[in-house]
Protein backbone atom coordinates (compact mmCIF):
# COMPACT_ATOMS: atom_id res chain seq x y z
CA UNK A 1 0.00 0.00 0.00
CA UNK A 2 1.19 3.50 -0.82
CA UNK A 3 2.09 5.39 2.38
CA UNK A 4 3.27 8.88 3.23
CA UNK A 5 6.81 10.03 3.89
CA UNK A 6 6.41 10.20 7.66
CA UNK A 7 5.57 7.44 10.10
CA UNK A 8 2.96 7.60 12.85
CA UNK A 9 5.57 8.80 15.35
CA UNK A 10 6.16 11.95 13.28
CA UNK A 11 9.69 11.03 12.22
CA UNK A 12 10.89 10.89 8.67
CA UNK A 13 11.20 7.44 7.16
CA UNK A 14 14.68 8.52 6.16
CA UNK A 15 16.70 8.90 9.35
CA UNK A 16 17.33 12.48 10.38
CA UNK A 17 20.94 13.54 10.33
CA UNK A 18 22.80 14.61 13.46
CA UNK A 19 22.69 18.22 12.27
CA UNK A 20 18.94 17.99 11.70
CA UNK A 21 18.41 16.59 15.18
CA UNK A 22 20.40 19.43 16.73
CA UNK A 23 18.49 22.07 14.78
CA UNK A 24 15.13 20.45 15.58
CA UNK A 25 16.04 20.48 19.27
CA UNK A 26 17.05 24.13 19.11
CA UNK A 27 13.81 25.07 17.38
CA UNK A 28 11.72 23.09 19.86
CA UNK A 29 13.42 24.86 22.76
CA UNK A 30 12.62 28.28 21.29
CA UNK A 31 9.17 27.14 20.23
CA UNK A 32 8.20 26.66 23.87
CA UNK A 33 8.17 30.42 24.39
CA UNK A 34 4.79 32.23 24.30
CA UNK A 35 3.25 33.12 20.97
CA UNK A 36 3.50 36.87 21.63
CA UNK A 37 7.26 36.52 22.06
CA UNK A 38 7.40 35.03 18.57
CA UNK A 39 5.29 37.90 17.25
CA UNK A 40 7.80 40.33 18.76
CA UNK A 41 10.67 38.47 17.08
CA UNK A 42 8.77 38.59 13.80
CA UNK A 43 9.06 42.39 13.73
CA UNK A 44 12.83 42.19 14.14
CA UNK A 45 13.12 39.43 11.56
CA UNK A 46 10.99 41.41 9.09
CA UNK A 47 13.31 44.40 9.39
CA UNK A 48 16.36 42.22 8.73
CA UNK A 49 14.80 40.36 5.80
CA UNK A 50 13.38 43.47 4.12
CA UNK A 51 15.88 46.23 4.93
CA UNK A 52 19.20 44.51 5.63
CA UNK A 53 19.27 41.37 3.49
CA UNK A 54 16.69 42.73 0.99
CA UNK A 55 15.50 39.18 0.42
CA UNK A 56 14.08 38.90 -3.11
CA UNK A 57 13.00 42.54 -3.08
CA UNK A 58 13.10 42.77 -6.89
CA UNK A 59 10.89 39.69 -7.27
CA UNK A 60 8.40 40.97 -4.70
CA UNK A 61 8.14 44.40 -6.33
CA UNK A 62 7.80 42.92 -9.82
CA UNK A 63 5.00 40.62 -8.66
CA UNK A 64 3.16 43.43 -6.87
CA UNK A 65 3.47 45.95 -9.70
CA UNK A 66 2.06 43.47 -12.19
CA UNK A 67 -0.71 42.29 -9.88
CA UNK A 68 -1.95 45.70 -8.74
CA UNK A 69 -1.53 48.00 -11.78
CA UNK A 70 -4.01 50.56 -10.40
CA UNK A 71 -2.13 51.17 -7.16
CA UNK A 72 0.30 54.02 -6.69
CA UNK A 73 4.03 53.49 -6.00
CA UNK A 74 3.41 54.48 -2.37
CA UNK A 75 0.67 51.88 -2.04
CA UNK A 76 2.90 49.20 -3.59
CA UNK A 77 5.70 50.01 -1.14
CA UNK A 78 3.24 49.78 1.75
CA UNK A 79 1.99 46.39 0.54
CA UNK A 80 5.59 45.20 0.19
CA UNK A 81 6.38 46.31 3.75
CA UNK A 82 3.29 44.58 5.16
CA UNK A 83 4.16 41.46 3.20
CA UNK A 84 7.58 41.19 4.86
CA UNK A 85 5.97 41.60 8.27
CA UNK A 86 3.52 38.83 7.37
CA UNK A 87 6.26 36.61 5.96
CA UNK A 88 8.36 36.91 9.13
CA UNK A 89 5.29 36.20 11.25
CA UNK A 90 4.65 33.00 9.27
CA UNK A 91 8.19 31.82 10.00
CA UNK A 92 8.17 32.59 13.72
CA UNK A 93 4.70 31.07 14.19
CA UNK A 94 5.96 27.90 12.51
CA UNK A 95 8.68 27.66 15.19
CA UNK A 96 6.06 28.17 17.91
CA UNK A 97 3.86 25.51 16.28
CA UNK A 98 6.59 22.90 16.68
CA UNK A 99 7.49 23.84 20.26
CA UNK A 100 4.95 21.44 21.77
CA UNK A 101 4.20 18.11 20.14
CA UNK A 102 1.43 15.56 20.33
CA UNK A 103 -1.45 16.07 22.75
CA UNK A 104 0.27 18.91 24.62
CA UNK A 105 0.80 20.68 21.33
CA UNK A 106 -2.81 20.25 20.29
CA UNK A 107 -4.03 21.61 23.62
CA UNK A 108 -1.77 24.66 23.35
CA UNK A 109 -2.84 25.23 19.74
CA UNK A 110 -6.53 25.17 20.65
CA UNK A 111 -6.05 27.45 23.65
CA UNK A 112 -4.31 30.01 21.46
CA UNK A 113 -7.22 30.36 18.99
CA UNK A 114 -4.50 31.26 16.51
CA UNK A 115 -6.53 29.72 13.68
CA UNK A 116 -10.30 29.29 13.58
CA UNK A 117 -12.36 27.20 11.17
CA UNK A 118 -15.47 29.27 10.36
CA UNK A 119 -17.70 26.68 8.65
CA UNK A 120 -16.96 23.11 9.76
CA UNK A 121 -20.59 22.19 9.06
CA UNK A 122 -20.03 22.79 5.33
CA UNK A 123 -17.04 20.48 5.34
CA UNK A 124 -19.02 17.78 7.16
CA UNK A 125 -21.90 18.12 4.69
CA UNK A 126 -19.62 17.73 1.67
CA UNK A 127 -17.80 14.79 3.25
CA UNK A 128 -21.11 13.04 3.92
CA UNK A 129 -22.34 13.88 0.42
CA UNK A 130 -19.33 12.67 -1.61
CA UNK A 131 -17.20 10.70 0.83
CA UNK A 132 -14.01 12.50 -0.25
CA UNK A 133 -13.13 16.19 -0.35
CA UNK A 134 -10.32 17.84 -2.32
CA UNK A 135 -9.16 20.91 -0.37
CA UNK A 136 -7.20 23.36 -2.54
CA UNK A 137 -5.26 26.21 -0.97
CA UNK A 138 -2.53 28.72 -1.72
CA UNK A 139 0.37 30.30 0.16
CA UNK A 140 -1.95 32.55 2.16
CA UNK A 141 -2.56 32.86 5.89
CA UNK A 142 0.02 30.67 7.57
CA UNK A 143 0.32 27.63 5.34
CA UNK A 144 2.90 26.13 7.73
CA UNK A 145 0.09 25.53 10.25
CA UNK A 146 -2.12 23.59 7.85
CA UNK A 147 -1.40 20.15 9.34
CA UNK A 148 -3.07 21.31 12.56
CA UNK A 149 -6.39 22.01 10.84
CA UNK A 150 -8.31 19.34 12.77
CA UNK A 151 -7.82 21.50 15.88
CA UNK A 152 -9.25 24.71 14.49
CA UNK A 153 -12.98 24.04 14.84
CA UNK A 154 -14.49 25.61 17.97
CA UNK A 155 -18.09 24.84 17.08
CA UNK A 156 -19.21 21.69 15.30
CA UNK A 157 -16.27 19.24 15.23
CA UNK A 158 -14.92 18.09 11.89
CA UNK A 159 -16.17 14.58 11.11
CA UNK A 160 -12.74 13.42 10.03
CA UNK A 161 -10.36 11.04 11.76
CA UNK A 162 -6.75 12.04 12.34
CA UNK A 163 -5.78 9.29 9.89
CA UNK A 164 -8.40 10.40 7.37
CA UNK A 165 -6.51 13.03 5.41
CA UNK A 166 -3.41 13.41 3.31
CA UNK A 167 -1.40 16.52 2.54
CA UNK A 168 1.01 16.94 -0.32
CA UNK A 169 4.58 17.83 0.55
CA UNK A 170 7.25 18.95 -1.91
CA UNK A 171 10.66 17.52 -1.02
CA UNK A 172 13.19 20.34 -0.60
CA UNK A 173 16.50 20.19 -2.44
CA UNK A 174 18.50 20.77 0.75
CA UNK A 175 18.30 17.58 2.90
CA UNK A 176 18.82 19.41 6.19
CA UNK A 177 15.99 21.88 5.54
CA UNK A 178 13.77 19.07 4.26
CA UNK A 179 14.20 17.01 7.43
CA UNK A 180 13.80 19.91 9.84
CA UNK A 181 10.74 21.46 8.18
CA UNK A 182 9.05 18.10 7.71
CA UNK A 183 9.60 17.21 11.39
CA UNK A 184 8.25 20.59 12.51
CA UNK A 185 5.12 20.31 10.37
CA UNK A 186 4.27 16.97 11.97
CA UNK A 187 4.22 18.39 15.52
CA UNK A 188 0.47 17.99 16.11
CA UNK A 189 0.30 14.49 14.66
CA UNK A 190 3.35 12.61 15.91
CA UNK A 191 1.43 10.52 18.47
CA UNK A 192 -1.50 9.74 16.15
CA UNK A 193 -2.05 7.18 13.43
CA UNK A 194 -1.15 9.60 10.67
CA UNK A 195 0.70 8.55 7.57
CA UNK A 196 -0.45 11.16 5.13
CA UNK A 197 2.36 13.63 4.49
CA UNK A 198 2.87 12.69 0.86
CA UNK A 199 5.42 13.89 -1.65
CA UNK A 200 3.88 15.61 -4.66
CA UNK A 201 4.99 13.00 -7.17
CA UNK A 202 3.28 10.28 -5.12
CA UNK A 203 -0.08 11.95 -4.66
CA UNK A 204 -2.00 9.97 -7.31
CA UNK A 205 -0.70 6.67 -5.97
CA UNK A 206 -1.63 7.76 -2.45
CA UNK A 207 -5.19 8.64 -3.48
CA UNK A 208 -5.51 5.39 -5.44
CA UNK A 209 -4.61 3.53 -2.24
CA UNK A 210 -7.13 5.50 -0.12
CA UNK A 211 -10.39 5.43 -2.03
CA UNK A 212 -12.57 4.70 1.00
CA UNK A 213 -15.14 7.32 2.13
CA UNK A 214 -14.34 9.74 4.91
CA UNK A 215 -11.12 11.17 3.51
CA UNK A 216 -9.85 14.63 2.62
CA UNK A 217 -6.83 15.58 0.53
CA UNK A 218 -5.07 18.92 1.00
CA UNK A 219 -3.16 20.14 -2.05
CA UNK A 220 -1.43 23.49 -2.19
CA UNK A 221 -2.09 24.88 -5.66
CA UNK A 222 0.20 27.56 -7.07
CA UNK A 223 1.89 28.67 -10.19
CA UNK A 224 4.18 27.35 -11.68
CA UNK A 225 4.00 23.54 -12.25
CA UNK A 226 6.96 21.52 -11.07
CA UNK A 227 9.53 20.60 -13.72
CA UNK A 228 8.24 17.89 -16.00
CA UNK A 229 4.60 18.40 -15.00
CA UNK A 230 1.84 19.74 -17.23
CA UNK A 231 -0.20 22.66 -15.98
CA UNK A 232 -3.38 24.52 -16.77
CA UNK A 233 -3.40 28.05 -18.20
CA UNK A 234 -5.48 30.50 -16.17
CA UNK A 235 -6.02 34.22 -15.80
CA UNK A 236 -4.81 35.48 -12.42
CA UNK A 237 -4.17 39.00 -11.15
CA UNK A 238 -4.50 40.63 -14.59
CA UNK A 239 -2.11 38.21 -16.29
CA UNK A 240 -2.02 34.79 -17.87
CA UNK A 241 -0.13 32.13 -15.98
CA UNK A 242 0.26 28.38 -15.83
CA UNK A 243 -0.92 26.67 -12.69
CA UNK A 244 -0.41 23.33 -11.03
CA UNK A 245 -3.29 21.10 -12.10
CA UNK A 246 -3.12 17.94 -9.97
CA UNK A 247 -5.79 18.96 -7.44
CA UNK A 248 -8.42 19.83 -10.04
CA UNK A 249 -7.59 16.88 -12.28
CA UNK A 250 -7.77 14.36 -9.42
CA UNK A 251 -10.99 15.84 -8.05
CA UNK A 252 -12.55 15.42 -11.51
CA UNK A 253 -11.11 11.94 -12.08
CA UNK A 254 -12.47 10.59 -8.78
CA UNK A 255 -15.64 12.72 -8.66
CA UNK A 256 -14.82 14.36 -5.33
CA UNK A 257 -16.24 17.48 -3.79
CA UNK A 258 -13.72 20.29 -4.43
CA UNK A 259 -13.31 23.32 -2.18
CA UNK A 260 -11.14 26.42 -1.99
CA UNK A 261 -9.63 26.86 1.45
CA UNK A 262 -9.65 30.59 2.16
CA UNK A 263 -6.95 31.48 4.72
CA UNK A 264 -7.46 35.06 5.90
CA UNK A 265 -5.53 37.20 8.36
CA UNK A 266 -7.56 38.40 11.34
CA UNK A 267 -7.07 41.91 12.80
CA UNK A 268 -5.94 40.42 16.13
CA UNK A 269 -3.01 38.59 14.50
CA UNK A 270 -4.74 35.24 14.12
CA UNK A 271 -6.19 33.52 11.06
CA UNK A 272 -9.55 32.44 9.75
CA UNK A 273 -10.15 29.41 7.50
CA UNK A 274 -13.32 29.27 5.43
CA UNK A 275 -14.13 26.55 2.91
CA UNK A 276 -15.72 27.83 -0.32
CA UNK A 277 -17.22 25.07 -2.52
CA UNK A 278 -15.85 24.94 -6.06
CA UNK A 279 -17.89 21.89 -7.05
CA UNK A 280 -19.99 19.47 -5.03
CA UNK A 281 -19.66 16.88 -7.82
CA UNK A 282 -16.40 17.46 -9.69
CA UNK A 283 -16.81 14.41 -11.91
CA UNK A 284 -17.59 15.56 -15.44
CA UNK A 285 -16.25 19.07 -14.83
CA UNK A 286 -13.53 20.59 -16.96
CA UNK A 287 -10.45 20.90 -14.73
CA UNK A 288 -9.68 24.23 -16.41
CA UNK A 289 -13.01 25.66 -15.28
CA UNK A 290 -12.42 24.36 -11.76
CA UNK A 291 -8.97 25.95 -11.63
CA UNK A 292 -10.21 29.27 -13.00
CA UNK A 293 -12.90 29.43 -10.29
CA UNK A 294 -10.19 28.73 -7.72
CA UNK A 295 -8.02 31.58 -9.01
CA UNK A 296 -10.98 33.96 -9.23
CA UNK A 297 -11.59 33.42 -5.50
CA UNK A 298 -7.89 33.75 -4.66
CA UNK A 299 -7.68 36.97 -6.67
CA UNK A 300 -10.65 38.42 -4.78
CA UNK A 301 -8.97 37.56 -1.48
CA UNK A 302 -5.71 39.21 -2.55
CA UNK A 303 -7.55 42.36 -3.54
CA UNK A 304 -8.86 42.48 0.04
CA UNK A 305 -5.55 41.53 1.72
CA UNK A 306 -2.79 42.11 -0.85
CA UNK A 307 0.06 41.39 1.57
CA UNK A 308 -1.39 37.95 2.39
CA UNK A 309 0.49 35.85 -0.18
CA UNK A 310 3.96 34.46 -0.74
CA UNK A 311 5.18 37.12 -3.17
CA UNK A 312 8.86 36.07 -3.04
CA UNK A 313 8.47 33.46 -5.80
CA UNK A 314 8.36 34.16 -9.53
CA UNK A 315 4.67 33.50 -10.06
CA UNK A 316 4.39 34.48 -13.70
CA UNK A 317 7.18 32.65 -15.49
CA UNK A 318 7.38 32.83 -19.25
Amino acid sequence: MMTGRYGTDGTARQKRSFGARLLCGWLRLHGMLPLRVHWFWAKILAFLVEKVFRYRRDVVMDNLLGSFPDKSPEEIRDISHRFYLHFAKVLTEAVWFGGRRGEKGRQRLRRSHLVEFTNPEDFNRLLALKGQVMMMFAHTGNWELTLGFLNYSYGEPLQLASSGFGMVYRRLSDPLSDQVIGYNRMAMLEDLAFDGLVESFDVKAYIDAHREPGRAFLLITDQHPYAGRRGIDVSFMHRQTTSMSAAASLAVKYDMAAVYMRFECRPDGGYRITLVPLSEHAGGEDPRDLMQRYYNLLEKDLEAQPWNYLWTHRRWKA
